[in-house]
């Protein structure tokens, strides 16, 4: 498959599976609207052979079921309905806002520390920095849906751990590049670790299982160890 002259996506093949549709619009925030909004329109539609839509920052990747639809078929259809789409159009109406507490390692256990001499900068512009800002979740990753954020305004890229951790349990936020999330289930990680939060972030008896959506927003906010320790367990929810 090639790109269509004029068109504001490219949709390409991903295996014999799936197709992979990736915004070429100059500004970024329009692209991310427009993946976002392309896949909550398939989804809503319930377009046969499509298995699941699952968009990031400026990209979907569209599974399907190839015994009911072909990817050049797919391909055609994704690029009406792209052609329609309004990507000046706010992802969500009314975001929802998370405030989300959260202990800094400011004890040493995890690597604000190691942070902090990577930007140099002091442990508390760190923390400045990464409670400061407004962030809106950008797309769901792993492990457990976690929320994709824009990272904080630090001085350069924070880069990963030169050695994974095996286990990174829920509940951590973390930094790496230009990014910043928080860890809903314990899974193996390479992002520096720089505080925890108390909350419950996924629940698997709830529906959806974590409380956030593309477009909505999150706050951290510098909390002491008595206030986690009272805090722990709580469910993530908006204000």
């Amino acid at each position: 498959m090639t790109a269509v002259s004029g068109s504001p996506v490219v949709i390409s093949a991903s295996g014999n599976t799936a197709l992979r549709v990736v915004s070429t619009l100059p500004d970024p925030e329009a692209g991310w609207r427009l993946v976002h909004h392309l896949a909550r329109f398939v989804d809503e539609a319930l377009v046969p052979g499509v298995v699941c839509v699952i968009p990031t920052y400026d990209a979907a990747l569209v599974e399907i079921d190839p015994a009911e639809v072909s990817l050049e078929r797919l391909a055609d259809y994704l690029r009406r309905v792209v052609e329609e789409l309004d990507h000046d159009r706010p992802l969500t109406e009314r975001p929802r806002t998370f405030d989300v507490p959260v202990l800094y390692d400011t004890e040493g256990e995890l690597d604000l520390a190691m942070v902090a001499a990577a930007q140099g900068i002091g442990i508390d512009e760190v923390i400045r920095l990464h409670s400061g800002p407004t962030y809106v979740v950008r797309c769901l990753g792993s492990p457990g849906g976690s929320p994709m954020l824009d990272g904080p305004a630090f001085p350069r890229p924070v880069p990963r751990l030169a050695s994974p951790r095996a286990h990174v349990p829920q509940g951590v936020v973390s930094v790496a590049g230009r990014q910043a999330t928080i860890t809903p289930a314990a899974a193996p990680g390479g992002w520096p670790l720089i505080g925890r939060t108390p909350l419950t972030v996924l629940d698997l008896a709830a529906e959806p299982f974590v409380p956030y959506e593309p477009g909505d927003l999150i706050r951290f906010r510098a909390i002491g160890r008595d206030a986690y320790e009272a805090l722990l367990g709580d469910r993530m929810a908006a204000r």
